[in-house]
C-alpha cells in the first residue's frame, strides 16, 4: 500500500429476518438476528488491526448496529448510504414480483412507486447518492482507512461508480451480509482489493 493512502473499508450490515428471506429491505427499519448480531461482532478482529480515521453508516438501525458490534466507534449516519428505495416493491422477494412481471430484473427493470414512505428509486438515483458519498469521502482516504456500513445494493453501485462502471455494472458484485470488502487504488486508477469476505476470513 501506498504510504499515507488508506482503503475504502466496505461493511454490508449483518443478516435480518428479510435479508434471510430474500426480502427487499430499502427504508423498512429491521433489526439484526441474532446470526447477523454474531457475524457483525467477528468482524471487529480484522477492522481492530486497520488505521480507520473515519466511519459513515446508513441511518437504518441494522447498520448502526452492525458497526457498534464491529467496534467502529464514533461512526456517523449519512442518509446517502440509505439502502436503494424499492417503492411498491418493498418487503416482497424477487420471485413474489414475478409473478406480476415474469424476467423481472432489478438492475435492468427498476422498481415501481410505492406510498409516500416508499416512492422509489431509479437507479441513476441510487448512483447520484453513491457518487456523492465518494466525492466526500475520497479525500479523507489520504489520512487512512475509512469505513462505510451500508447495504447490499447501495454498496455494489457504490463500487462500481468507484471503479469508473455505469452503475448498472454493481450487478456483477455479489454482497452477502455480514461481509467486508475493500477499495483501493493502484498507480492512480481504483482497483478492488478484496470482496464479499466473511467474517471469519477478514
Amino acid at each position: 500500500m501506498m504510504a499515507g493512502m488508506g482503503e475504502l473499508i466496505l461493511l454490508r450490515h449483518g443478516e435480518t429476518e428479510w435479508s434471510a428471506s430474500g426480502r427487499h429491505t430499502g427504508r423498512t427499519d429491521i433489526p439484526l438476528t441474532a446470526h447477523g448480531e454474531a457475524a457483525a461482532a467477528a468482524l471487529a478482529p480484522a477492522l481492530a488491526r486497520r488505521d480507520i480515521r473515519a466511519v459513515f453508516t446508513s441511518p437504518a438501525s441494522r447498520a448502526v448496529r452492525t458497526a457498534e458490534l464491529a467496534g467502529l466507534r464514533d461512526a456517523k449516519p449519512d442518509p446517502d448510504l440509505w439502502e436503494w428505495d424499492y417503492g411498491g416493491y418493498e418487503g416482497l422477494t424477487t420471485a413474489q414480483i414475478q409473478e406480476d412481471r415474469p424476467g423481472w430484473y432489478l438492475w435492468r427493470d427498476g422498481v415501481i412507486p410505492g406510498d409516500a414512505a416508499h416512492p422509489g428509486e431509479t437507479i441513476a438515483q441510487v448512483a447520484a447518492r453513491a457518487d456523492t458519498v465518494l466525492s466526500r469521502v475520497q479525500p479523507l482516504l489520504a489520512d487512512g482507512d475509512v469505513a462505510l456500513v451500508a447495504h447490499g445494493h447501495v454498496l455494489r453501485v457504490l463500487t462500481a461508480r468507484w471503479l469508473g462502471l455505469d452503475p448498472d455494472g454493481g450487478r456483477l458484485f455479489r454482497l452477502d451480509t455480514g461481509t467486508f470488502s475493500t477499495l483501493y487504488t493502484e498507480h492512480g486508477r481504483p482497483v478492488m482489493t478484496s470482496w464479499n469476505v466473511p467474517p471469519a476470513s477478514a
